[in-house]
């Protein structure tokens, strides 16, 4: 495919959905899924599309009083898709955000809405698709070990990207390392125990929990804690070849104009801490691919 074909196929442009159905993926969380019609859409695995909060009626006295306050309009959101392109329906996981005082300046506007709104059957417009954090086409030919560090719902476009990778049978070896509070916030668990099964000698999974008091009841998959350098360095004996997809919490644009306020460094979050750990276990930041939220 030429550059300009790529390019063409790649520009987003706006769809209007319907909602298709609904899955409750934890408590908080929600996977819609998208009927686009009888067109098929073009996207990679990894992208995501955008939602502007506007055209929902039921939101519009918080986006006044949230543009009022901000002196700015409010942006579209965007999410992650949660399906890969071979799959019937394109799918988008919503995490319900929360509102921490001290740590976020303002409650969440669309997420709540998202999650806990009846929406099936429900038209909305959607622009897609975007983002660069996919495969790239020659990844065959640059690694063999393709590693996924994940926290929440960073856990989203690399669940993409697998089953897409498993689907078409890539010459890839996956490590999957996810990290959770609890057993119960793990997303997509049962669809990673299945793939697991199928691709044995393709997929590992490994989860890391944070807020269980005891982990050994669920498997000698799960660790407890955070992620840590030991756990990377065991898992990964390949560093100067691997890919490394790395997608979770990061810190904050408004915790680095507080930081820049107060003149005190910005506090690292996941995104930073993991790449941190893999700057010092030797893999080159080429061969980091990372997307953040928060």
């Amino acid at each position: 495919m030429s550059d300009v074909a790529r390019n063409a196929r790649e520009r987003p442009r706006e769809y209007e959905v319907t909602v298709d159905g609904v899955r409750w993926e934890t408590p908080d969380t929600v996977t819609l899924q998208l009927d686009f019609g009888p067109e098929r859409p073009d996207y990679r695995a990894g992208q995501f599309l955008n939602l502007d909060p506007h055209q929902f009626r039921a939101l519009g006295h918080l986006i006044a009083y949230f543009q009022q306050h901000k002196g700015r309009k409010e942006p579209a959101r965007s999410y992650s898709l949660a399906s890969a392109p071979h799959e019937p329906r394109v799918a988008i996981t919503i995490k319900d955000e929360e509102f921490i005082s001290g740590l976020t300046p303002y409650p969440p506007l669309l997420s709540p809405y998202l999650v806990h709104a009846p929406l099936t059957g429900s038209r909305m417009k959607v622009l897609g698709f975007m983002g660069p954090y996919v495969l790239p086409d020659d990844v065959e030919e640059r690694t063999e070990h393709l590693v996924h560090v994940v926290a929440g719902s960073g856990a989203v476009p690399n669940f993409s990207i697998l089953k897409d990778a498993l689907h078409r049978g890539l010459r890839l070896r996956h490590t999957l390392l996810c990290s959770n509070k609890t057993w119960g916030d793990i997303l997509y668990r049962e669809e990673l125990d299945a793939l697991e099964r199928a691709h044995p000698d393709r997929l590992r999974v490994v989860h890391t929990l944070t807020r269980e008091t005891d982990e050994t009841r669920f498997g000698p998959t799960v660790r407890k804690g955070r992620v840590g350098e030991a756990l990377l360095e065991e898992l990964i004996p390949e560093r100067g070849t691997c890919l490394v997809y790395v997608c979770g919490p990061a810190i904050t644009p408004w915790a680095r104009k507080k930081a820049l306020e107060t003149r005190t460094p910005a506090t690292p979050r996941f995104l930073e801490t993991v790449i941190g750990h893999l700057h010092t276990l030797g893999v080159d930041d080429k061969r980091i691919k990372r997307e953040s939220y928060g």
